[in-house]
């Protein structure tokens, strides 16, 4: 979440998100290792990504979003339109989120990934990051939401098929 501070426990957050899916040429996916400030003893594995801010587009947001959370730079057009959208619910910091979320896949070469423009908050709840297959992903069990593990292998497949054209 980006917010600087969490809301109060209880309090319903809305909140429209552009998350981003970089994809290797060997097919794997970048995603972030974290966890609930509530529940540091369960981590998971969750996408790239925030909420949209006012006045930015959602393409905006994906690529600013990418740019802070991990450090890498692409342009709006290599993010191309959006693999899914989804929205879902969950639990974070006592809150209960509803985030609808559009996914933008990238192709990307090698990535040096750095965590020097995270916020405060972002900094004490993610603790690394990793690439991954969507099946891989899936037996692990560690999927921050049921969806992820499929949206991995749409990235993969969106991106394959646009180095094909």
């Amino acid at each position: 979440m980006s917010d600087h501070r969490l809301p109060p426990p209880g309090t319903v957050v809305r909140r429209t998100t552009a998350r981003v899916l970089p994809v290797r040429p060997d097919g794997r996916v970048l995603l972030l290792h974290g966890w609930d400030p509530l529940k540091p003893q369960t981590p998971y594995w969750f996408t790239i990504g925030g909420g949209v801010e006012a006045g930015e587009t959602v393409v905006q947001a994906a690529s600013r979003e990418l740019r802070e959370e991990v450090g890498v730079h692409l342009p709006i057009e290599s993010l191309g339109t959006p693999v899914a959208t989804n929205t879902i619910e969950y639990e974070w910091g006592g809150c209960l989120v509803i985030q609808h979320q559009t996914f933008f896949a990238a192709a990307v070469e090698g990535v040096d990934v750095t965590f020097a423009n995270q916020e405060q908050l972002e900094l004490e709840t993610i603790s690394a990051h990793g690439w991954w297959y969507g099946d891989d992903l899936e037996a692990t069990g560690q999927a921050a939401h049921v969806t992820i593990p499929g949206l991995l292998r749409q990235a993969a497949d969106a991106i394959t098929l646009r180095r094909a054209s």
